[in-house]
């Protein structure tokens, strides 16, 4: 009786945290998809309108789940108005219309290196809030780090415009994440998700109405219908449940460190899928980062991790 109880109160933290790894690698490995459809729509889809329509479709998924939910939780939303709205603003409105513009000057690969700089930015506000990295996790940030500046850095010439767009788009992804850890107690992670996803998708009207004026509409065929199904039910519905329920269980910094696996996806998706080039050198790099992965997404050694707290707080809250 003396052995059994500690070992029923320790297992639910490392559940918790590989069930938090496991959520992170399936939004990770979704969203390098979406890069790829970025890239692929530049050139027939305004980047507003890829935006709008991909939280529409987002939207009408999400509805049968989470406006009942929302709607019994509506005075809590209320209290936290202000929150929400800025998830909506990050994550949801600016965020994808970023990645979107920049598709249509910039190659895939070379946008997911850049979005891999937001899992630092996740960090530095887990530190900023008190909360300790430890030396194994912040050795996997830094060796995924190398990796991926190395395989930035073989890239010839200056940035590219959509470059630029890309860095905008990580500072918001980064902080949206950061916001994630701070979701209204009590709130339930459909109700938040159909609430920002209803939010972005109203304050993306005034854009979406510019750009059909200035742009004019794009034409549904299958080449540009189905990768906007893709978008807005798995990149949006199914991978942005997956990682606000990995930042619940693991917080933003140990999910970051899963998240350096992006350039490594993306950078195989474009090869096989848009024939753009990968060599020896680049997957040298990709090793890199995913060593530093399996390091820093290990098990935290420190009972006082985030991880452990979220075992604790944040399983229920997703």
């Amino acid at each position: 009786m003396a052995v059994a109880a500690p070992r029923t109160h320790l297992t639910p933290v490392p559940r918790a945290a590989a069930l938090g790894i496991g959520f992170a690698a399936l939004a990770t490995l979704v969203w390098s998809g979406s890069f790829v459809t970025s890239r692929a729509l530049g050139d027939s889809v305004p980047p507003v309108q890829h935006a709008f329509w991909r939280w529409v479709v987002a939207l009408a998924v999400v509805a049968p789940f989470g406006a009942r939910q929302a709607w019994r939780q509506r005075h809590l939303i209320r209290r936290h108005l202000g929150h929400t709205l800025l998830a909506s603003l990050l994550g949801v409105a600016v965020y994808n219309t970023l990645v979107n513009q920049a598709g249509a000057t910039t190659p895939a690969a070379n946008m997911g290196m850049i979005m891999a700089a937001s899992p630092v930015l996740m960090a530095l506000y887990e530190r900023a809030a008190g909360i300790r990295l430890g030396a194994r996790r912040t050795a996997g940030l830094l060796t995924a780090c190398a990796g991926v500046l190395l395989l930035a850095g073989r890239g010839a010439g200056g940035p590219a415009p959509g470059d630029l767009w890309m860095i905008a788009a990580a500072c918001c992804f980064g902080s949206y994440s950061a916001l994630l850890r701070r979701r209204p107690e009590g709130l339930g992670g459909t109700a938040f998700l159909f609430t920002t996803f209803l939010l972005g998708t109203v304050m993306l009207l005034p854009a979406q109405a510019v750009s059909l004026a200035v742009q004019g509409g794009f034409t549904p065929t299958p080449g540009t219908v189905l990768p906007l199904l893709y978008v807005g039910v798995v990149s949006s519905a199914l991978a942005f449940f997956a990682w606000n329920r990995a930042i619940a269980l693991v917080g933003p910094a140990r999910a970051g460190v899963v998240y350096y696996l992006q350039p490594v996806c993306v950078a195989l998706l474009s090869w096989a899928l848009l024939d753009e080039p990968l060599g020896w050198a680049q997957a040298g790099c990709m090793a890199l980062i995913l060593g530093g992965v399996v390091l820093g997404a290990g098990p935290a050694r420190a009972g006082k991790s985030a991880a452990g707290r979220a075992g604790k707080s944040g399983a229920g809250r997703a």
